[in-house]
């Protein structure tokens, strides 16, 4: 495929309009929806479609995927990509972007906000005047100063979140499966047993993956201090939901703030339900954690920017399922881009095209994961199109498109 037509971007579930305004600037014709489309219509919808932003309510499909042969890339407008099948974006050639960075601070602040109301039961308090009622108490009310504030997860959120409660004059402890290089007077321990025991407040910061899947249960809850409270903004299935009800009913646990659910609905409105509601000193929240106008804005021009670049000079260096190229562009060049299957051959078979050709290889990048390789050249633009025809021919390619003129 030529890159000759417009080509289209279809962003959905309001998608801030500064990823509009990128896009637009490269010339790309942008469709905004304020919601995700019904599932029945998706897959067609895709089809019609060069680039697709979504954000958390939005499932691609391996049928969604599979159908959609002009789809170049997906932009995942949010933190998580566990919406979209990333291993059927990668056999198909569709990178996926997504914001690992624009939220980071509207996260950690709201688990701020939250830690101070745990510790003076704010929730409570407020709830009970709302009802009319006047319940002025000190018991069970605690400063957060001098406390300690255990992290599980310790990426750009969590470490953030260690900055901004070290501040606040809280003791800081964090475990991660990864090393991690701390921040201030964050100290790291060495499991998650022992974060917890130490932790008057623990915050979860992780992936959703097979190993972070309720890793935090009532074995694990019954570890933590008597009184201590959780918090998650993470996952919905890293938390086993009736198991914590039970450790706050208990006194066990004395409060918890909870952003994320193992269901979700799809839209706003009424209707959901959970086993933490009515719970005393627990705060329920409608996944808002990076719900602010200055990371939505944020996160427009971060995905934004990594489809224009995608589009544009074939750059990948931050997507999540494919491998990381960047070359600067060569004025008066075309460029190719070729997504092939990771076999023994293919680059030969195609320098072998360009010889043939009688063209000039003025730039060539390869990289490769375990099922695909992406590669990057560029040629004088008299033999571009027959090179790129040819090699897009390949039995082993998956997509092949040239850029115009820089």
């Amino acid at each position: 495929m030529t890159a000759k037509r417009p080509l289209r971007a279809l962003l959905v579930e309001g998608i801030h309009p500064s990823a509009r305004e990128i896009l637009a600037a490269e010339g790309i014709s942008v469709t905004a929806l304020d919601k995700s489309p019904p599932k029945a219509e998706l897959a067609e919808l895709v089809r019609e479609f060069d680039l697709v932003g979504i954000r958390s309510k939005t499932r691609l499909t391996r049928e969604v995927l599979e159908g959609a042969n002009n789809l170049l890339a997906v932009g995942a407008f949010c933190i998580g990509t566990n919406q979209i099948e990333l291993g059927v974006a990668n056999a198909c050639g569709v990178p996926v972007f997504n914001a690992p960075l624009s939220n980071t601070r509207s996260v950690a602040e709201l688990m701020i906000a939250e830690i101070i109301m745990l510790a003076r039961q704010l929730g409570d308090r407020t709830i009970e005047v709302h009802k009319g009622r006047w319940m002025k108490r000190a018991v069970g009310c605690r400063e957060i100063r001098g406390k300690t504030l255990g992290i599980v997860g310790y990426g750009h959120i969590g470490s953030q979140v260690g900055v901004l409660a070290e501040a606040m004059g809280m003791r800081v402890v964090f475990f991660d499966v990864v090393t991690k290089l701390p921040m201030g007077n964050n100290r790291p321990v060495r499991t998650l047993d022992e974060l917890l025991h130490e932790s008057d407040f623990v915050t979860l910061h992780v992936p959703a993956t097979p190993q972070t899947a309720d890793m935090i249960g009532g074995s694990e809850l019954a570890k933590m201090k008597p009184g201590a409270c959780l918090i998650n903004a993470s996952r919905g299935n890293v938390v086993v939901i009736d198991q914590l009800a039970d450790a706050l009913r208990s006194g066990h646990v004395g409060g918890a703030a909870i952003d994320v659910y193992p269901e979700e609905p799809e839209g706003n409105g009424e209707g959901f339900e959970s086993a933490l509601q009515g719970l005393p000193n627990v705060i329920l929240t409608p996944h808002i954690g990076g719900s602010t106008e200055e990371a939505q804005e944020a996160i427009g021009r971060e995905v934004g920017t990594a489809l224009a670049n995608f589009v544009t000079r074939g750059a990948t260096t931050s997507a999540v399922n494919f491998p990381h190229v960047d070359q600067p562009l060569m004025e008066g060049k075309h460029r190719i881009l070729n997504v092939h299957r990771n076999v023994p051959g293919v680059l030969g078979d195609i320098n072998h095209i360009v010889s043939e050709s009688q063209a000039n290889i003025f730039a060539q990048v390869l990289a490769t994961d375990p099922n695909i390789g992406y590669l990057v050249m560029d040629l004088d633009h008299e033999v571009s199109t027959e090179v790129c025809d040819r090699i897009g021919a390949l039995g082993t390619s998956i997509r092949t498109r040239i850029l115009d003129d820089r």
